[in-house]
């Protein structure tokens, strides 16, 4: 393409002011495909829940998944850290649209967003933890039917699932999450650093191990593989699994 001539654009205000509008067009096109793309690959909120920007109880008593996670690990994770994450993501929105807003809609409408990045990470500690209680049962469970299925297909047994589970999470650097998730119908288990979900990248969510040293320290101090092998072993809540296989 030819160089624009001096009769394309000249040196007058009104050419100058020409050549800013073409710049900020370009940008603007260029950040509306780049929205669309992430669009395209994020799960639609209606498919992940609608959750309220309301600390939810806890799916059994404090004391329910000892011994493998304590009363007083709960006691601060759920009390503390988790409730936290609501307090301060309520004084970040509030009085603006998002404040009527669900988590689901408001993580996806802030990912990736770097002035946003503040309200993204609290939105998304809060649905986090949301579904880390609902990945966690009191009792040892073992998946059935279709999601059994589908693990033996894509892993080649519910063992070597676990053990995919339990890599992603001992191995995810930092703080973060182990999940197993499903993404175009296939299993995977993976890992994500600090907040990130992996709703945002067009994987729904069965299970979460968290990895934040918050859900371990006080039982395991630095032991993060000992808690994860007991939770892997014995702590898994795989009919929730199965309800968000179901949806997948």
């Amino acid at each position: 393409m030819s160089e624009p001539s001096k009769a394309d654009f000249g040196s007058s205000k009104a050419d100058s002011g020409r050549r800013e509008f073409l710049a900020t067009s370009a940008l603007v096109a260029g950040a509306a495909l780049i929205s669309s793309s992430a669009a395209t690959a994020a799960i639609p909120a209606a498919r992940i829940g609608t959750s309220p920007l309301v600390q939810p109880a806890l799916p059994f008593a404090d004391t329910a998944l000892e011994p493998v996670i304590s009363a007083k690990t709960i006691g601060f994770h759920y009390g503390k850290h988790h409730a936290g994450y609501f307090a301060t993501l309520g004084k970040l929105i509030a009085g603006t649209p998002m404040a009527g807003k669900t988590l689901e809609e408001i993580i996806l409408a802030t990912a990736g967003d770097a002035p946003n990045k503040k309200i993204f990470n609290n939105a998304a500690q809060c649905w986090n933890h949301n579904f880390y209680w609902n990945s966690l049962s009191p009792t040892a469970q073992a998946p059935s039917g279709a999601l059994a299925a589908a693990i033996t297909r894509d892993f080649g047994s519910l063992d070597a699932a676990k053990a995919a589970l339990t890599k992603a999470s001992t191995d995810q650097f930092g703080s973060g999450w182990g999940w197993l998730v499903s993404e175009g119908g296939k299993l995977k288990a993976i890992g994500t650093g600090n907040a990130e979900v992996p709703f945002t990248s067009g994987q729904i969510p069965l299970l979460v191990v968290d990895v934040w040293e918050h859900a371990y320290y006080l039982d395991y101090q630095n032991r993060r593989a000992d808690y994860v092998d007991a939770v892997v072993a014995g702590r898994l809540n795989w009919d929730f699994a199965a309800r968000n296989f179901a949806v997948s």
